[in-house]
């Protein structure tokens, strides 16, 4: 697309929708205009409302670890760095951990030894709990039979401030919003012509007004299919559980600089937050998925079903839970034994290869984009994602085969790879299964 005046409408005002809408209007784009459900940003349902989030640059593949560094480099810069925060990262394995866990630290011990600008970061070889507290003293666990390494190139980024920040600097600039359930909730895409002719040229929202565009991007997330549902065949809606502990003052400031420590089999947590002495805690594994009795999982506010809605709020997994104190119990034992207070699921959407789509939809003559599979790993690139659209605006075609969009049979839609994805540990499972949890624990 080369009319800098073309109606823009970005679906979504989370991480993605935002960066898109940032990198266009910096490239001259004067007719952008962001719709959301939320009344406010940044919005519940966005899985970047959440109070920090790991900001690394390492992966097992050179192609997103030049990224990772790519958006560090970025996140450093004047609009971002008021929400970054390069704390280092304590990478780590506990005495529990899982054969297939063992072999993934070590790969990753292996990859970040070798790559030509991560070694210079990483100190490795922390075998011992001495070792581990040069660089995180707080650590007073046991830490048995841990093992870890240290980058001190990555950390955190204060995501919800990050999202809430860029929305109102792309205000100042002449982006418009149009948010709420009523106005700001996209309902329905409608289209004109047949064939190659056919444009996506609008939608409509929930509150009966029709909205004309001459490119729609579908920024939605786990919510994505709702919208398009081709998309639900190829990147699930999942959720992972995310805990907070509330702190005093001073066991805020005690833990104040502490590295992102990050258990590969357990779990991870940050340093607390200063404003609201919050310490953010989530365990890791497969994740959480909605299909109940469709093809397409959804999450329950997506999929119309309020009552599991309402079971999920300010709730986490029993299993998931005792991951998370395990945690505690090995690092920061004094905490172990705390309440957990603001609890809740994190949705995201997910594809089997962990891989992004980033591509017009078939069949609309590039008038509808979709960014969808974020995977877990999306957040860190919000500095530089949109970037990406850009390009593919100005390219025509998405020219990275990783990240085109996937034509699947919907005879074989629905699939669900849960632990299938190579860096995760666990099995996948249902929220059914958490709600039914949770109706048996509060009916003893």
């Amino acid at each position: 697309m080369t009319d800098k005046s073309a109606r823009v409408a970005v679906l979504g005002a989370g991480c993605w929708g935002l960066s898109t809408a940032y990198h266009l209007q910096k490239d001259g784009y004067t007719n952008i205009t962001v719709f959301d459900r939320a009344s406010e940003l940044p919005s519940n349902q966005s899985a970047a409302n959440d109070l920090n989030k790991i900001v690394r640059a390492q992966y097992s593949d050179d192609f997103y670890t030049d990224l990772g560094l790519e958006a560090i480099a970025a996140w450093k810069t004047e609009d971002w760095a008021p929400y970054f925060h390069q704390t280092g990262h304590l990478v780590m394995l506990s005495g529990y951990a899982s054969e297939k866990a063992q072999g993934i630290f070590g790969g990753a011990a292996n990859y970040i030894s070798n790559h030509r600008t991560m070694k210079g970061n990483a100190t490795l070889g922390l075998d011992t709990p001495e070792k581990m507290r040069e660089f995180c003293w707080q650590l007073t666990g046991p830490l048995t039979n841990f093992k870890s390494y240290y980058n001190r190139a990555e950390g955190y980024a204060h995501s919800a401030r990050a999202v809430g920040g860029i929305a109102e600097k792309l205000k100042e600039r002449g982006v418009k919003f149009v948010l709420g359930p009523e106005a700001g909730l996209v309902e329905k895409l409608f289209f004109e012509g047949e064939g190659e002719a056919r444009r996506c040229t609008g939608f409509t929202t929930h509150d009966g007004t029709t909205h004309n565009a001459d490119l729609v991007v579908c920024a939605l997330g786990a919510y994505g299919a709702q919208l398009v549902p081709q998309v639900g065949l190829f990147s699930v809606a999942r959720c992972w559980s995310v805990a907070h502990i509330k702190l005093t003052q001073d066991e805020c400031d005690v833990l104040r600089g502490i590295p992102v420590v990050n258990s590969m089999d357990l779990g991870f947590f940050f340093e607390p937050d200063p404003a609201t002495r919050l310490l953010k805690l989530t365990p890791l594994g497969a994740g959480y998925s909605n299909y109940g009795s469709t093809q397409t999982s959804l999450p329950p506010l997506a999929s119309g079903d309020t009552a599991q809605n309402t079971a999920l709020a300010g709730y986490v997994p029993q299993a998931d839970e005792v991951q998370m104190r395990r945690l505690l119990q090995e690092t920061l034992p004094y905490l172990a034994d705390r309440p957990f207070v603001e609890k809740k699921m994190c949705w995201f959407s997910d594809t089997a290869d962990s891989e992004y789509c980033i591509d017009f939809v078939p069949n609309t003559s590039k008038s509808l984009v979709v960014l969808s599979g974020d995977s877990g790993h999306g957040f860190k690139m919000m500095p530089i994602f949109g970037s990406w659209v850009k390009t593919l605006l100005e390219d025509g075609q998405q020219k990275l085969p990783r990240w085109t969009w996937r034509n699947v049979d919907p005879a074989q839609g629905g699939a669900d790879w849960g632990g299938d994805v190579s860096w995760r540990f666990g099995e996948a499972a249902e929220t059914s299964a958490i709600v039914e949890e949770r109706q048996k624990a509060e009916a003893k």
